[in-house]
């Protein structure tokens, strides 16, 4: 944003849970962005208290259950939540005309459709993963598959801690479709995600995952092209969630940046970062 320019006003949804405390915290920390909203479901305990209380500053945003009201004095809001609410939040943007940046994953066919849907009134920004270095992963994943081929099987190996509900996670699905992309696959018909007992030989351009849970890992997430002779590991390690949470930032600017010059659309962070 130039510096004549007014600090875009962001809203963090799901502000009680462990992301939504990161991204107030981001959100709280920067010069650029400033909180103009926090949301909870109605029955939180969270609701009326100041979003700054937990980092020991009073931020003047009192967290609420009544969206279009908080709605009413943003520019983007920010979803890390969980699809149904994500799809109700970005609802209410749409129709109050506010930019969204989703980070939500579980999302399934139907639910990236109404995120389409939406993304013709507004910008979105949708990835499963804001991390700027899991973008780069993409990218690399993408250019890796183009170049190796079909003579390289390619494996897909994830853990998120104990209380992650979905797997495999989205980043991991995201890199898969990136791999199948590349190499002209369907992963929807090429992806197997589960082997036990006799599974028999491995199947010619399949595309395999592997979930692991526990501890309090934040996401590690590890492309293996496995040829004849050698092989090749693409690896990010998050150990914090403010890397997801800086990244959202960056796609709240540059959603910010969308509306304010009226332009709509659905875009990931492929697009925020340059790399298409």
């Amino acid at each position: 944003m130039g510096l004549n320019e007014p600090a875009a006003r962001v809203i963090v949804a799901g502000s009680g849970g462990r992301m939504g405390q990161t991204l107030l915290e981001a959100v709280l920390g920067s010069l650029d962005l400033t909180l103009a909203g926090a949301l909870e479901i109605p029955s939180s305990p969270l609701v009326g208290r100041d979003a700054g209380e937990r980092f020991g500053r009073a931020s003047g945003v009192i967290i609420s259950a009544d969206v279009p009201s908080v709605l009413a004095a943003a520019d983007v809001l920010i979803d890390f939540t969980r699809p149904v609410g994500a799809l109700t939040h970005v609802a209410a943007c749409a129709k109050a005309g506010v930019g969204a940046v989703v980070g939500t994953t579980g999302l399934s066919e139907a639910d990236r459709r109404a995120l389409s849907e939406a993304a013709r009134s507004i910008p979105i920004v949708f990835a499963p993963n804001m991390s700027v270095g899991v973008t780069v992963l993409t990218k690399l994943v993408e250019i890796a598959a183009q170049r190796l081929g079909d003579g390289y099987d390619v494996e897909i190996l994830e853990m998120h801690h104990r209380h992650k509900i979905d797997a495999p996670s989205g980043t991991a699905l995201a890199l898969g479709e990136a791999a199948a992309a590349a190499l002209h696959r369907n992963l929807e018909s090429d992806a197997i995600y589960a082997r036990h007992g006799v599974t028999g030989e491995r199947k010619s351009k399949t595309i395999g995952f592997a979930t692991l849970r526990g501890g309090d890992v934040v996401g590690d997430h590890t492309v293996v092209f496995a040829g004849v002779g050698e092989r090749v590991e693409l690896t990010h390690r998050a150990s914090s969630r403010m890397t997801f949470a800086q990244g959202a930032l960056r796609a709240a600017r540059f959603v910010a940046a969308k509306r304010a010059n009226r332009a709509v659309g659905l875009f990931d962070m492929q697009d925020v970062l340059g790399l298409r």
